[in-house]
């Protein structure tokens, strides 16, 4: 028996009527995805080579059974609303975006398109859905809200430096979920004894700022919690952890691959690659604003050992075992 998936897949097209108009195409058109990304081709490569994967393990042929059409802001996020309008004006079927300003901008771009999030820390809190069991309106897709991160982040630095007492917490306070997850940092720090405190950096010109202050509160360590002023900045803040010999656990395992310490956190190559079961759900004639938002099950730690070896510091064979990857 022929499913509906499979006649999606097969004949690359359907006449189902979804919401938002996303299937009211003539029988033997392609479906065509717009995926955006702040990153550059090369920084992105890991997610987007998931999320194809993806779609491959669901029967999807990319250029035949589905077309993709990619969109890079090559780290200059300003790009972004332009990049989402051009995406609208091709009339994709549905759009992949992944982070904050990168759903903040497809969304302001259309209303009537699918947009999937393939990866968001607070989208209730940011203002993209209504609630994760029924996110209403024409967002869906997966979420990083994992609060037994921090504890782990606080719990690998204590490792790694036995005598750490003190950690510089860098965040952006404006971004949803940042000073939640300060919150968490804290309480997991409390359990150590180790002191924390939050350096703001609201603009990529703050972040130079806030490593600064972070040097001179004498800290031990430094937990970066992410956002757009740390995103658009990748080079520079490795060159300035290398400045201030700070050992920083990172929110994301590309800072770790330019030269970054280490970083534990949501994988996010693996919810890319869930965002194609999304796509499938809504080509097949499912509303976004009935697909729940989904949490994470996988996570990565990432460890470079010449930055390790660098900062004079020794990868104990416990953290070692638990590593997803090592950059030697």
């Amino acid at each position: 028996m022929v499913t509906r998936r499979r006649l999606v897949v097969t004949l690359g097209a359907s006449a189902l009527a979804a919401p938002f108009g996303v299937f009211s195409q003539k029988p033997g058109k392609v479906p065509q995805i717009g995926y955006l990304e702040a990153a550059t081709p090369s920084g992105a490569a890991s997610r987007i080579g998931a999320f194809r994967k993806g779609l491959a393990d669901l029967g999807y042929v990319e250029g035949k059974t589905i077309d993709i059409q990619y969109r890079y802001a090559d780290d200059q996020l300003d790009r972004l609303p332009a990049l989402a309008a051009e995406l609208v004006r091709l009339k994709v079927d549905i759009m992949i975006a992944g982070g904050p300003s990168v759903i903040r901008s497809a969304k302001a771009s259309t209303t009537s398109i699918p947009i999937v999030m393939g990866f968001d820390t607070d989208p209730v809190g940011s203002g993209f859905i209504a609630s994760l069991a029924r996110p209403g309106g024409n967002i869906t897709g997966l979420a990083t809200l994992a609060p037994q991160i921090s504890a782990k982040q606080v719990e690998l630095l204590h490792t790694i430096i036995p005598k750490l007492a003190r950690v510089a917490v860098l965040g952006t306070s404006t971004r949803p979920g940042s000073l939640h997850a300060f919150e968490e940092v804290k309480r997991a720090a409390d359990v150590f004894k180790i002191q924390v405190q939050y350096q703001d950096a609201l603009d990529a010109k703050s972040v130079d700022a806030a490593f600064q202050a972070a040097s001179k509160w004498k800290a031990g360590a430094v937990i970066c919690l992410g956002g757009p002023a740390y995103s658009s900045q990748l080079k520079e803040i490795i060159q300035l952890t290398a400045k201030s010999r700070l050992p920083v656990m990172f929110d994301r395992g590309d800072f770790v691959e330019a030269g970054g310490l280490i970083t534990y956190g949501v994988s996010l190559s693996d919810l890319l690659r869930r965002a194609a079961t999304y796509v499938d759900k809504i080509l097949e004639g499912r509303a976004p604003a009935d697909l729940p938002v989904e949490l994470p099950t996988k996570f990565d730690l990432v460890i470079n050992m010449k930055t390790a070896k660098a900062l004079g510091l020794k990868i104990s064979e416990s953290i070692v075992v638990q590593a997803t990857r090592m950059i030697e």
